[in-house]
């Protein structure tokens, strides 16, 4: 490992290929930088030694304050919906894309930076982010990926030494992220807007170079592609809905061609199963609640669509029914997804006519009684055990259920336990976490990133790290990061 304590070799093909979408930029430089947590595991996996992550070189490169000749860093261009109104130039305000590298296997990721200073799509902002919200995307993605929920990571965070002015000042900071890329609906939506057409067809190849690489020399790739990207980010919503995540700022520049979740900002998890929950202080009229995540999901993609409609077809018109058709399969993709995520967490391992409606039911039954869907899920282990969890009506058909299995109720309770997670990043931990934090105490942030880390391992005393907070209204996340 030793070769590979220096950084990684940083590449700029997207840059290089489409110069339009993608200003060079140089950071803020970090008057006092520290290290607050670095994801040395993450490091690992990515090929990058931990040492070299912790060195003073690499607080340097993420700071701002790394003078090497000829670094090169640029900031993203990208349009966008945001809650349904469109915004024809958004892009990285206050981040910055390192570059690209790769992993052990040859697998390409972006190293970007988040509240590295204002850009020229800063739009007014100050270019800074505080440190709360940066450890929150760190804790959000680290329990997704422990999950199994396609997400972008963070390789660190750091403090800067600065202060950034929110409704009082807080430290400032800055979020090491890796990611399969940084492409986004938005990304085409601008591109499409400019109105070359060799442009637009030189990111779709691009984006299908590097995420679809099957398709690269396929003559109907463009519709292939479409279609590819709908399956991805049907898989991955219907993934969050099966463990009560609420996104919560689902505009198009959210939206990643990889299939990756990406901005942790005001999202949450559902302490009660309610599909009108709102978390995000912004969403007044519940445009991204819990269960319009799925539709609106489908909105985005229909924007995604239009951007390709002219590489689909030479006359665009021509494309608008199959790219429709495409768009027209998301319901039933998104719904086979959920119900085989459903059936795993009902520890069925075989599918039988009135399967869905069983999983249906018990989710109507969670609604109407306003229970917790992680706990609940986790306790038909228990169940097998012999305890009341309190669902008598819908357990006796469960259980008639899992007779067609021909399973021992040992090996009912392992599929059970393999499949359904006890700890989640409870939203009065994680505020309870970061306010610690902020404060200069990482004790309550550690110990609940160890947990959602491993989020279905038992852990003797750990009952706080698995119960649901205060089900009443009140409880708000925000953009303003």
């Amino acid at each position: 490992m030793a070769s590979l304590a220096a950084p990684p070799e940083f590449r700029h093909t997207y840059a290089r290929s489409l110069p339009g979408l993608a200003a060079t930029w140089k950071a803020d430089e970090s008057p006092n930088p520290q290290l607050i947590v670095a994801n040395n595991a993450l490091a690992g996996e990515l090929g990058i030694d931990p040492t070299w992550l912790n060195s003073t070189e690499a607080l340097h490169l993420f700071s701002g304050n790394d003078t090497a000749q000829g670094l090169e860093r640029y900031a993203l261009a990208y349009a966008g919906h945001q809650f349904g109104s469109y915004s024809p130039r958004l892009g990285d305000g206050r981040a910055l894309l390192v570059g690209e590298f790769d992993d052990l296997n040859g697998h390409k990721w972006d190293l970007h930076l988040k509240g590295s200073g204002r850009t020229p799509f800063a739009r007014g902002g100050d270019g800074k982010a505080t440190l709360g919200p940066m450890l929150r995307e760190y804790l959000m993605g680290e329990a997704m990926h422990a999950l199994g929920i396609p997400t972008t990571r963070a390789l660190a965070v750091i403090t800067t030494g600065d202060l950034a002015m929110r409704e009082r000042p807080l430290p400032g900071a800055i979020l090491v992220r890796v990611a399969d890329s940084h492409l986004r609906v938005g990304t085409f939506q601008y591109a499409a807007a400019l109105g070359d057409l060799d442009d637009l067809r030189t990111l779709a190849d691009y984006a299908i170079g590097r995420h679809y690489p099957e398709l690269a020399d396929d003559s109907d790739r463009y519709m292939k592609f479409l279609g590819a990207v709908i399956e991805r980010q049907a898989h991955l919503v219907a993934d969050w809905m099966l463990v009560g995540f609420i996104h919560g700022v689902m505009n198009t520049d959210n939206v990643t061609i990889s299939g990756e979740t990406i901005d942790y900002g005001p999202c949450a998890f559902m302490d009660v199963v309610d599909p009108n929950t709102v978390f995000s202080s912004i969403d007044e009229g519940g445009r991204y609640a819990y269960g319009r995540q799925p539709s609106i999901t489908q909105w985005n993609l229909a924007r995604f669509a239009e951007t390709l409609l002219p590489l689909i077809a030479t006359n665009p018109d021509d494309a608008i029914a199959p790219a429709t058709q495409a768009l027209e399969e998301f319901p039933e993709i998104f719904s086979r997804r959920w119900h085989a995520g459903m059936n795993r967490r009902l520890g069925l391992s075989t599918t039988v006519d009135g399967d869905d409606d069983l999983a249906n039911n018990l989710i109507a039954l969670l609604q109407e009684r306003r229970l917790d869907l992680i706990s609940t899920m986790r306790s038909l282990s228990n169940h097998l055990r012999g305890e009341d969890i309190g669902l008598a009506e819908w357990t006796a058909r469960w259980e008639t259920r899992l007779e067609l299995e021909h399973a021992s109720s040992e090996e009912m309770i392992s599929r059970l336990e393999a499949a359904n997670p006890i700890y989640v990043p409870r939203n009065h931990l994680v505020e309870e976490a970061l306010s610690s934090a902020v404060a200069g105490d990482l004790n309550k942030f550690d110990a609940l990133l160890e947990r959602v880390t491993n989020p279905y391992q038992h852990v003797d005393n750990a009952e706080r790290y698995s119960q649901p907070g205060d089900p009443g209204p009140g409880y708000r996340t925000y953009c303003g990061t």
